[in-house]
């Protein structure tokens, strides 16, 4: 086990496999829209995961109605909360934050989210940047520069915490440093997208202080 110690100014969280496993609910979702429409249901939950659910149905079904599709992927998202709770250390590590040096970045819309926050009893966050909030979603950097402005903050001076190599190249691309998390992904995969870091999930990470200056200090206990 090793120990490393990082400083920012603030942090931001994906939610899925993040914060919360929705693993479950997602897989159940989106198997059922992939038999529907005889995809491979597999390969769709693999490739929705850690993006906008609205990019995956744009590249399945390229002459559909993209919008009515994805409503109807959201409503049964939001109506299918069953198994999504909070992933280890969630809870503790932003009950330990100062509520305005963290923010959530996800790819769901922000109905789907609040329902899942609030489903799986984590502290309501003071800044939550969605997929109704960007115009390019993850990979894109734009979810992430608008979750550090959101805070005040340079991207360069926080960190992102991901689980998806698209979060995690959103991440990098926007400026960021990135904590990987062992939750869905290979290893590899992780690495391969960039992770500076990478840990088993949240209570890997604990917040040690915070100084004068208002910049956070944090121990990361990493697998080598």
């Amino acid at each position: 086990m090793s120990h490393d110690q990082i400083r920012c100014r603030a942090l931001l969280f994906d939610l899925d496999g993040v914060l919360i496993d929705s693993t479950p609910a997602v897989a159940r979702v989106w198997t059922k829209w992939a038999l529907e429409h005889g995809f491979d249901p597999k390969e769709v939950t693999r490739r929705a995961h850690g993006r906008p659910s609205l990019t995956t149905v744009r590249e399945y079904l390229p002459h559909a109605d993209h919008d009515a599709e994805n409503r109807e992927i959201e409503r049964r998202e939001i109506k299918d909360l069953e198994g999504v709770v909070p992933l280890p250390g969630a809870i503790a590590l932003l009950q330990a934050l100062p509520t305005g040096r963290w923010a959530i970045v996800t790819s769901c819309t922000r109905p789907l989210a609040e329902v899942r926050i609030r489903a799986a009893g984590l502290p309501q966050p003071r800044h939550l940047v969605t997929s109704l909030d960007v115009r390019r979603g993850k990979p894109d950097p734009e979810p992430y520069l608008k979750g550090a402005s959101s805070l005040g903050c340079a991207a360069g001076d926080c960190v992102v915490v991901e689980d998806a190599p698209s979060g995690i190249r959103a991440g990098k691309a926007a400026g960021a440093r990135v904590i990987a998390l062992r939750t869905i992904a290979a290893e590899g995969e992780l690495a391969a997208a960039g992770a500076d870091w990478i840990a088993d999930n949240c209570a890997s990470l604990s917040l040690v202080s915070l100084d004068g200056t208002g910049e956070l200090s944090l121990c990361l206990n990493t697998r080598r």
